[in-house]
């Protein structure tokens, strides 16, 4: 179904036409032999960031696209709707660039960022341990400061495009002040001692390449620190505010690609003489799927806008990203009881959007977590 939407420009317009097409001619044909074969979609990536897609939320003058993030996220759920794992690696890439394009220093920032907006090198951003997820101030990955350069020892864990990616912007632990001794490093893919663990296997997103990134004794020039010493934790709070944001609109996507296969089924599956969305238990389902999925894109729109205009947007970005995919779940659910036993079949798309809507509830921080944001604000104004 055609969504309607109320872009900023025409420059916009065209944006999301040239995302369409491209979303129609080159990632929808593939993603089921890709999700089967669990292949890596970096092809497609590369054809994106010659699109200019990689860069849209960053500024022009820096080498992105200029676009307020209205107009991103709405361009990820459109890669979304087609191949969730195509947009979920925009996002990260997003969010791995987003330190170095908010603390770098301007020669950093020209040294380094016109490749990583480009799309030439794609990048991952490396927050979570094995035993710290959720409670990120506690990592214990150490970076020790020798002359000029800083050692690194440990290991990171469920990192989107580990063992793939070309840079690392990861969080480590310069000395034991607890989130105030937290700094972040850019870090090059083949720096001796960096390794990445086998992927996870998992329940969906196959073709988005999850892993722990180790990391032994690699050596770090100190120019390769973004931002002071110690300042990595307000870097990593502000990025995980916008990838939250990312995510929403991921889950959007895939919650309409999930709508549209319903719509669908419903209109050509025909039981007593018409087509099943002719009756109300059936047509009442799909209103409310297509409510819930116009109600989180306007409140992923509301939280983008909040943050175009330069305001706090933290609490909103939890909101948003709670509510759609809590959504993208009971879409992709309703989904597979529209289609019968069918929906429980690999011959129907419908299966994997299931199957792939779950761990939109858990990464860029559990639902509960969004609840613990949320709560906590309306509670202390904080």
């Amino acid at each position: 179904m055609e969504v309607i939407r109320l872009l900023p420009s025409t420059e916009a317009d065209d944006l999301l036409a040239l995302t369409r097409e491209i979303a129609t001619d080159e990632l929808a044909p593939r993603v089921a032999l890709a999700e089967e074969e669990a292949r890596f979609p970096r092809e497609e990536l590369r054809t994106l960031g010659r699109a200019g897609l990689l860069s849209l939320p960053f500024d022009e003058e820096m080498g992105g696209g200029g676009q307020p993030y209205e107009v991103y996220l709405q361009v990820l759920e459109e890669l979304s709707r087609a191949w969730l794992a195509v947009g979920i690696s925009v996002s990260v890439h997003a969010l791995a660039c987003f330190p170095m394009a908010t603390a770098g220093t301007a020669e950093q920032q020209e040294e380094w960022l016109p490749q990583m907006l480009s799309g030439d090198t794609l990048g991952a951003y490396c927050l979570s341990e094995p035993h710290s997820g959720s409670d990120a101030a506690a990592l214990s990955t150490r970076a020790e400061r020798d002359g000029n350069e800083y050692v690194v020892h440990g290991s990171k864990a469920w990192i989107t495009h580990g063992g793939v990616a070309d840079f690392y912007s990861v969080m480590v632990r310069t000395s034991d002040e607890g989130a105030r001794g937290i700094s972040c490093l850019l870090v090059p893919a083949d720096a001796e001692g960096l390794s990445s663990a086998p992927p996870e296997r998992k329940m969906g997103a196959n073709s988005s390449r999850t892993a722990g990134v180790l990391l032994d004794g690699v050596r770090v020039p100190a120019g390769r620190r973004i931002g002071p010493e110690g300042g990595g934790f307000p870097i990593a709070l502000s990025a995980l505010d916008a990838g939250r944001l990312g995510i929403a609109a991921c889950a959007v996507g895939l919650a309409q690609a999930a709508l549209d296969a319903a719509v669908e089924y419903a209109s050509q599956r025909h039981q007593f003489g018409r087509p099943i969305g002719d009756f109300q238990g059936v047509s009442f389902t799909l209103a409310d799927m297509a409510a819930g999925v116009a109600a989180a894109r306007a409140l992923y729109l509301d939280a983008a806008r909040l943050r175009d205009a330069g305001r706090s947007f933290g609490t909103e970005a939890a909101m948003a990203k709670l509510v759609a995919t809590d959504t993208a779940m009971r879409v992709a659910t309703a989904a597979i009881q529209v289609h019968g036993g069918y929906g429980y079949t690999q011959d129907f798309p419908v299966e994997r959007y299931f199957r792939e809507a779950k761990v939109l509830q858990i990464v860029e921080g559990t639902n509960q977590i969004q609840r613990l944001v949320i709560g906590r604000s309306l509670v202390t104004g904080s």
